[in-house]
């Protein structure tokens, strides 16, 4: 030890040190908040940067693990009810830990704490809070938590969950304040992102409307339009199906015209009642009507089955001004997808009316031709009537009173004989007005409305309303001719089911394709006996064989009969 003299001189000295480190902590713990302050400034311009909602979210996170320098984060969003987590964006656990740990989580035990409380949580020891559940198997030890929640305008869009601040330390308060701070600017990031992504999204719903009009107003197959609404209905909101249904004239009923996307052929052409099916129930009521899933919906008929693999699902009606609803388009998810929301819904309803107009626009236009043609085919008539048939009745007269004249044999046969064909070519052109004119007459007899009114007449001694299906442009391509004969068999076949089969399901199908047109009837019932009456089949296989087509009777696997009847159409 030194002399108290030494000792008085190294007092000040020590002080002195004493200070100078004080100083570089108070220097240093300054430089570090300026790096952390900068560090938080760089991270809200780089989240405020992002327009695409998901980059957004990830952002988010990964700039939060770095702010609070915490080992594992993750962002998760809550679900439409509020109560649950939809979707989980997570730092620091790679794709294989995520696959071994299973499910992500849904929102309990303390990550549904801060649900319930949408407060700032921090705890020392994860593990102790009296909400905590424990982990599953193979996820990662965690023990240090913050937990901030996010904020959009005045609803809380998720929250922030840091684990495990690198060094072993516990998070404090500094650590709160920067992540609250962030979490602030990541709601006016992802309420510019959503904002955003709605701009684009009724961008591309309005250039589908124009695109739909120009198609129906070039003139285009009213199929084709269909088609195009379907499809653009379902790439742009995401969805895996996508159904069109109009209605069947006079019956009540509605008929899915265009269907795109998963199994669209077990849609096509089916007749669905305006209840127990999601596009009856929003045609009956004018509005639209969402199911969070519809493979298991109860106001949903579970026959003919359709639906495999789908779950969220919304009908829209196409039009519900003066003149009602003009069809409706339904749209489906895959199990386990997000419902569709309010505004998607909102969106799809203006999509749905832009489409009517566009749709009333073309019939007025379609009217309006088909007027023209029928005041043609009227003058036509009216001058086939006054002028061609007196000039030639008038004729007739004259021969037939110069036949009077004629000496000769052979020259007053011959007189007489033009007189014969002159009255043969009057009753012709006499034919030929009655037609004309009986066309105007045949608006609601087409064989789609006849098929339908058959298949509900035939429901009452069923005891249930068989299943129908039709494809193709039955009212257009079939001449009245083979539909009257069509119309006949179906009601045959449907009355020997209702007689003899003893089923509980009858399935009919109507289809063509310009060239032929198939019938097909399949019941479940017992089958056709060996030594049954065979008077009905053999007047509908004389029917076919009238007109060059032929009938087929096969057994079904699953029991029953299979009814086939195809005839060629004209060309």
């Amino acid at each position: 030890m030194g002399t108290p003299e030494e000792l008085r001189e190294l007092l000040p000295q020590l002080k002195l040190d004493e200070l100078l480190g004080e100083l570089q902590t108070r220097i240093d713990t300054v430089r570090g908040t300026r790096d952390r302050v900068h560090s938080l400034l760089a991270a809200v311009l780089s989240v405020g940067r992002e327009l695409d909602l998901e980059q957004a979210l990830r952002s988010i996170v990964e700039a939060a693990a770095t702010l609070v320098d915490a080992e594992y984060a993750a962002l998760g969003v809550i679900g439409p009810d509020g109560t649950t987590l939809s979707g989980f964006y997570t730092v620091g656990v790679n794709a294989r830990q995520i696959a071994e740990i299973g499910p992500l989580p849904e929102g309990h035990g303390i990550l549904g704490e801060l649900i319930r409380h949408p407060e700032p949580l921090r705890l020392g020891k994860l593990s102790q809070h009296p909400s905590s559940y424990g982990f599953p198997p193979r996820h990662p030890p965690m023990n240090t938590f913050l937990g901030v929640p996010i904020r959009v305008r005045d609803q809380v869009f998720g929250n922030l969950y840091l684990t495990e601040k690198r060094g072993g330390l516990d998070f404090d308060e500094e650590d709160e304040s920067v992540l609250s701070t962030l979490a602030v600017a990541a709601g006016v990031a992802i309420d510019n992102a959503r904002l955003y992504a709605e701009a684009r999204l009724r961008e591309r719903w309005l250039r589908a409307n124009a695109e739909i009009t120009h198609s129906l107003m070039s003139r285009s197959e009213f199929a084709e339009a269909l088609d195009l609404i379907a499809e653009r209905a379902r790439e742009i909101s995401g969805s895996a199906l996508a159904a069109v249904a109009m209605p069947v004239e006079g019956s009540g009923l509605l008929s899915v015209e265009i269907a795109v996307g998963v199994d669209a052929e077990a849609h096509r052409g089916l007749v669905l009642s305006p209840d127990r099916t999601l596009m009856g129930l929003a045609c009956s009521a004018g509005a639209p009507v969402t199911s969070d899933d519809i493979n298991h919906d109860e106001r949903v008929a579970p026959e003919p089955p359709r639906f495999g693999g789908l779950g969220p699902a919304v009908a829209v009606p196409i039009g519900t001004g003066e003149h009602g609803v003009g069809g409706v388009v339904l749209l489906a998810r895959e199990t386990g997808r997000p419902v569709y929301s309010g505004k998607e819904t909102q969106m799809l309803l203006g999509f749905a009316a832009q489409a009517a107009i566009a749709m009333e626009l073309a019939e007025r236009r379609q009217d309006a031709q088909r007027i023209a043609v029928l005041q043609d085919r009227d003058r036509i008539a009216r001058d086939l009537h006054d002028l061609a048939i007196q000039r030639l009745f008038a004729t007739g007269m004259t021969l037939q009173s110069a036949g009077r004249f004629i000496e000769h044999p052979e020259a007053s046969e011959r007189v007489l004989r033009a007189v014969d064909d002159l009255d043969e070519t009057i009753k012709i052109i006499r034919s030929a007005i009655f037609g004309l004119r009986a066309r105007e007459n045949d608006v609601g007899s087409g064989l789609r409305a006849r098929v339908v009114q058959v298949a509900g007449e035939a429901a009452r001694v069923l005891g249930f309303a068989p299943s129908v299906r039709m494809e193709g442009l039955l009212d257009t391509d079939v001449p009245r001719e083979i539909a009257d004969h069509v119309v006949a068999v179906l009601s045959e076949a449907l009355t020997n089911i209702a007689r003899h089969a003893h089923a509980d399901r009858a399935d009919v199908a109507l289809t063509t394709d310009g060239r032929e047109i198939r019938l097909k009837v399949a019941d479940n019932g017992v089958g056709i006996p060996a030594d049954g009456r065979r008077s009905g089949l053999r007047n509908m296989a004389e029917r076919a064989q009238q007109l060059g087509g032929r009938l087929e009777v096969t057994g079904a696997a699953s029991g029953g009969a299979v009814l086939e009847w195809h005839v060629s159409l004209p060309e």
